[in-house]
């Protein structure tokens, strides 16, 4: 590959509308990185990036000496237990304490996937007051060189095809009210939780605040119309998503806070009720998930290791689940990287000691999360040359 043209420098190859893109970049500034962010319409993005990840897909970071990686996930990875880990401002995103660490990894899966609904609504049912914003912002993903006519056709493109693809969020003229109001209990819940706390785990951010801060920057913050409900009923919520965009001090109402994670694992009652608030959302919608990959990948056991299953090897869905949410019937869409973020959390459990796993059990039980701990899909998934593959049988 050819050499990082920036040099001495990572750099993020994403835009400011892109949920996924959100959590990197949270983490990038709140670790105070030295990384430029790069849109996907250079040159450099289309003609080496893409071919070298084998899809257009963003977040990418590219590290000073040219190496790739790709997926928020694993660009985390890449400083927290990567070549990268003397770099960062704050430890331990990756928590050390058993409950602590688990509990990020709910909020990895709930932070990307789980606030889904509340993302595609909120942006793309509004339009009176979001289209002219987007139209704007969209245009930081075209191609170097496009006018506005191609712009503003490239938007129209981007726009009619995530409008039609809302059902398969669960996004639907049925559950749109049910989202709206899903969406404020839980700004209420973690509006209640930054009372007393900056973080979700104390006085440090960890791994569950740069995921939610994905959907939450990038569609629930920005985006006009939820920018405007955030404002006006959780300004905490607001602080929060500002603190969580820099590494500067940001935290005036906590005064002289710790710095560190909340003592001895603890897990106060605020945090619970988001835990719970989760067991609502999205414990179905994942256990529909498994249940249905695992009936997949029992239709098709001939895979081959390495693969993913499918004719186009970038392809990232195996098909549709239903499961039941809030009085309704939800049909979403089926992808091994949830079952991926779900291996985070089972297998970091699965090697945690006996008294550990004991005390996450306590936990998750009294939040209606124990399921979660139990979840299996029959192959495991693996990431492979940035794809997301089947492991052996």
């Amino acid at each position: 590959m050819s050499t990082n043209p920036h040099t001495g420098r990572y750099v993020l190859y994403g835009a400011p509308v892109s949920l996924y893109t959100g959590k990197a970049r949270s983490y990038l500034r709140k670790q105070g990185i030295d990384f430029v962010e790069v849109g996907p319409g250079s040159d450099r993005y289309l003609n080496v990036i893409v071919p070298a990840v084998g899809r257009w897909i963003i977040p990418c970071l590219e590290t000073p000496d040219g190496e790739i990686v790709q997926d928020g996930a694993d660009i985390i990875k890449h400083f927290e237990t990567g070549p990268g880990a003397d770099l960062r401002a704050y430890p331990d995103a990756y928590p050390a304490t058993a409950a602590h660490r688990a509990i990020s990894h709910v909020f990895e899966m709930f932070g990307g996937e789980g606030l889904l609904r509340p993302a595609i609504h909120c942006r793309w049912n509004f339009n009176d007051v979001n289209l002219e914003f987007l139209r704007a912002e969209f245009a930081l993903l075209t191609p170097a060189g496009f006018d506005p006519e191609q712009q503003s056709a490239a938007f129209d493109h981007s726009s009619g095809r995530m409008r039609k693809a809302a059902s398969g969020f669960g996004v639907t003229p049925e559950s749109a009210p049910l989202i709206e109001e899903s969406f404020q209990e839980f700004l209420r819940f973690l509006s209640r939780h930054l009372e007393t706390s900056p973080y979700l785990l104390g006085g440090a951010p960890a791994l569950g605040d740069y995921c939610l801060m994905g959907a939450m920057w990038a569609h629930l913050f920005r985006d006009p119309a939820p920018q405007q409900l955030i404002k006006q009923v959780a300004p905490r919520v607001g602080r929060w998503v500002e603190r969580m965009s820099t590494s500067e001090p940001y935290d005036h109402e906590f005064g002289d806070h710790s710095g560190r994670f909340f003592a001895d694992d603890g897990v106060p009652d605020t945090l619970r009720d988001m835990l719970r608030f989760v067991e609502e959302e999205y414990l179905n919608e994942i256990t529909a998930h498994v249940a249905f990959a695992n009936e997949w990948l029992s239709a098709h056991p001939d895979i081959v290791a390495g693969t993913n299953g499918k004719s186009n090897p970038a392809s990232r869905g195996i098909g549709a689940a239903d499961f039941e949410w809030r009085g309704l019937t939800l049909t979403t869409g089926v992808m091994p990287y949830r079952l991926w973020l779900l291996q985070h959390l089972t297998d970091d459990f699965a090697e945690a000691p006996n008294e550990d796993q004991e005390r996450v059990r306590a936990i998750f039980a009294d939040v209606g999360l124990e399921q979660l701990l139990n979840l299996r899909v029959n192959r495991r998934v693996e990431r492979t040359n940035h794809l997301e593959v089947w492991g052996p049988v």
